[in-house]
């Protein structure tokens, strides 16, 4: 069965379980209230009138959709004749109802949906349903409690969790400052030049760390990354337009590269595409 709660009514354990279409109160604890020896029959006595099948059959109907109707009728037209007998097995069978489950064994019983199970409770006795409700309710405000709280705390963690990653991907993504020696390294084309301007190293120091990989580093780069290395190769051009060295412009790409990586990690527009 589902997972159950407890409570105590007037000194009687009552259990609940919940299930899909809702939550079930145990009929056999309610009955337990009466006759703690033998509470099926108790149970039996409540389902053998016609008023409990009447009731019974309108919650089927405005709830169940697989209920039989044909065999509601049979019971109902026999209720409360001497010879009429009815369990919850037998109206669960016969009529494929889904307000009443049960399940014997040790740890089975009558469970029926909360607002039978209510009904039952008033048949029982008008105090023992009002303390019923009370605590029923009292058991949902204690369960809302400890959701709000798990939500909560999921929420904490969730803030702590996007920081962290927040934290990682400025400390992984955004370029490092090249060195001096970077500087004034002549670099064999200008793919290598924008590769140290904006990873730190060039494609063949990346292979040589990467054996296993196929491909090279611009392959494995981020949507940031390629938006990026895409503007600084225009600027590149216009750079060298101007004259500058290749050591001057690696500066500047490396200085474009910082600016725009910062601008793009925090930036709405480029999370939407991704």
């Amino acid at each position: 069965m589902a997972k159950s709660s407890k409570i105590i009514v007037q000194e009687t354990e009552i259990t609940f379980i919940n299930k899909e279409t809702g939550e079930y109160i145990s009929l056999t604890d309610i009955a337990k209230y009466r006759n703690p020896i033998e509470p099926f029959s108790i149970i039996n006595n409540w389902m053998r009138s016609r008023s409990t099948i009447e009731f019974l059959g309108l919650w089927e109907k405005l709830n169940n959709p697989d209920f039989k109707p044909i065999e509601f009728d049979r019971f109902r037209n026999e209720a409360g004749s001497n010879y009429f007998v009815l369990s919850p097995q037998r109206w669960i069978g016969s009529t494929n109802a889904a307000g009443i489950i049960s399940k014997s064994g040790r740890y089975g019983g009558t469970f029926a949906h909360t607002d039978i199970a209510f009904e039952f409770a008033s048949w029982i006795s008008s105090e023992f349903k009002l303390y019923l409700i009370t605590e029923f309710k009292r058991l949902k405000q204690d369960e809302n409690y400890r959701l709000q709280l798990e939500w909560n705390l999921q929420r904490t963690i969730s803030k702590i969790n996007y920081r962290i990653h927040t934290d990682a991907i400025k400390e992984n993504l955004i370029p490092k400052e090249i060195t001096k020696q970077q500087a004034s390294f002549v670099y064999a084309n200008e793919a290598d030049l924008l590769n140290v301007a904006l990873f730190g190293i060039t494609a063949k120091e990346w292979r040589d760390s990467n054996p296993d990989s196929s491909g090279n580093i611009r392959d494995y780069a981020t949507l940031e990354q390629l938006v990026v290395l895409s503007n600084m190769e225009g600027i590149n051009a216009l750079l060298i337009q101007q004259g500058l060295t290749q050591s001057e412009r690696l500066i500047q790409l490396n200085t474009v590269a910082i600016t725009q990586m910062k601008s793009l990690i925090e930036s709405k527009a480029i999370k939407k595409l991704k």
